[in-house]
């Protein structure tokens, strides 16, 4: 998929938030190998806690249609921020466990510019399944 194609994507994700509380919008596509994308949008509720990120429901919404970390391809976000917007906490620990290490991540800046990153890099020192199996 091209740049262009991935931008009006996810700013159509962007666009599809519902953030009445924090009036901070974030849009999230997942490109699958095959070709197929999911969107997410970050979706708020007064009880903060029931809220859900872009990311997760882009993921989410990619595993609820059967498909799995080996089918992914990359995550593209976007979100208004001087820099570049990267996934918060609870993200992180999900995005490490649905994607691959190696996947791609593309963090888009509402201006078009945009930083690509890896899985990998998001959290060096991880919690993983590894870790419950511990002796």
């Amino acid at each position: 998929m091209e740049i262009n194609e991935k931008y009006e994507l996810v700013l159509k994700a962007y666009n599809n938030a519902y953030a009445k509380y924090s009036k901070f919008n974030v849009g999230a596509l997942v490109i699958l190998k095959n070709g197929d994308y999911f969107l997410g949008a970050n979706v708020e509720n007064a009880s903060y806690g029931l809220s859900n990120c872009a990311e997760r429901s882009a993921l989410f919404a990619t595993y609820s249609n059967g498909y799995r970390k080996e089918d992914i391809e990359e995550l593209v976000l976007i979100g208004k921020s001087d820099e570049f917007l990267y996934p918060c906490g609870a993200c992180r620990q999900v995005i490490l466990e649905l994607m691959m290490p190696n996947s791609r991540i593309t963090l888009f800046r509402l201006d078009k510019t945009y930083k690509k990153v890896y899985v990998k890099d998001l959290m060096p020192f991880i919690f993983s399944e590894r870790d419950l199996d511990a002796k």
